[in-house]
Parts: C-alpha cells; sequence; structure tokens
C-alpha cells in the first residue's frame, strides 16, 4: 500500500472503458468516487478539481445528479429537470440546451455527494448546503446564460481587453 501521495499512481482511461466497470461496482452494492471531467456542471463543479460520489439508484428523482448512460459508452453526469412515464430529461448545470432524452433504464447511478475544491470533506446531495443551492440554480435557468458568462474562466482577459 503507498505510504505518501508521492508513491500514487494515476492512470488515466477513456469513459468508455472505464464506467461499465464502475457502474458493475455500484450494481455491486460498492460507491466508487470519481474526479470529474468537462465543464457542463459548472459553476460550482469544476473539470480535473471537483469529484462525485457515486451509488446505484433504484428510483431517481427530478433534481437528482445521476450518471447516466445516453448511448454505449457516452456518460454523463448531469441533473434531472423531468420524467415522464419512463422518458428522463437531463440538463448539466452549467449547459443551456437539454441533452438528448433519455430512459429510466439509462440511469446508472445518483451523485450522493461531491467533494469540492481539494477538500477532502464530502458536500452531501442530501445535505441543506446542496439542496439551497439546486433549489436556486434551477429557478435561475432563464437568466443562467448571463451568469455562466460572468464564471467563464477568461472573464478577466476580456475585460482587460476592453478597458485599454
Amino acid at each position: 500500500m503507498p505510504q505518501s501521495d508521492s508513491e500514487i499512481k494515476i492512470i488515466q482511461m477513456r469513459n468508455d472503458v472505464l464506467l461499465p466497470f464502475v457502474v458493475e461496482q455500484l450494481k455491486a452494492g460498492h460507491t466508487a468516487t470519481l474526479p470529474l471531467r468537462g465543464r457542463s456542471m459548472r459553476p460550482f463543479l469544476e473539470d480535473g478539481r471537483d469529484k462525485a460520489l457515486l451509488q446505484a439508484i433504484d428510483h431517481p428523482h427530478v433534481g437528482d445528479a445521476v450518471l447516466a448512460e445516453l448511448s454505449p459508452g457516452h456518460f454523463v453526469l448531469h441533473r434531472i429537470i423531468g420524467i415522464d412515464g419512463q422518458t428522463v430529461t437531463l440538463r448539466g448545470d452549467g449547459n443551456l440546451s437539454k441533452d438528448p432524452s433519455c430512459t429510466l433504464a439509462d440511469i446508472r447511478a445518483k451523485a450522493i455527494g461531491f467533494y469540492r475544491k481539494g477538500r477532502n470533506t464530502l458536500d452531501s446531495t442530501d445535505g441543506r448546503k446542496w439542496r439551497i443551492y439546486s433549489w436556486w440554480w434551477t429557478r435561475l435557468f432563464p437568466i443562467r446564460r448571463y451568469l455562466l458568462f460572468m464564471f467563464h474562466p477568461h472573464i478577466p482577459e476580456r475585460l482587460r481587453r476592453y478597458k485599454n
């Protein structure tokens, strides 16, 4: 077993290779912590910085952040914004458009918490902080375009350009 962080090897794998294995482990009753990739859950979850704690899910609900397989080997971790019978509509918190519809059977796991900003403490999705964030962010959808622009990583550079 590694004695320090310097002894830990990081291996990167494509999602279409890793995630089917992770899903099998979740079905067996395990949880999995995965680093987040992509910018679709910005501004509160960041690519390469944050991690999601996942577990298998039986009954997803609107508002849940879930791991879904939209097509074979193509996974997303997005929020459920609608359920109509067996059809599920997803959208990333940092996205303006909905994902292609999927079914309840395509939902592979639920995020039960996130490790954010390099911290070792879990922000539970059942916790007060996450519920308040989720309530506000989902209701701000009509102005999300402008809010996301403010969180864009290159905003300071753009503003400096216009000051001169």
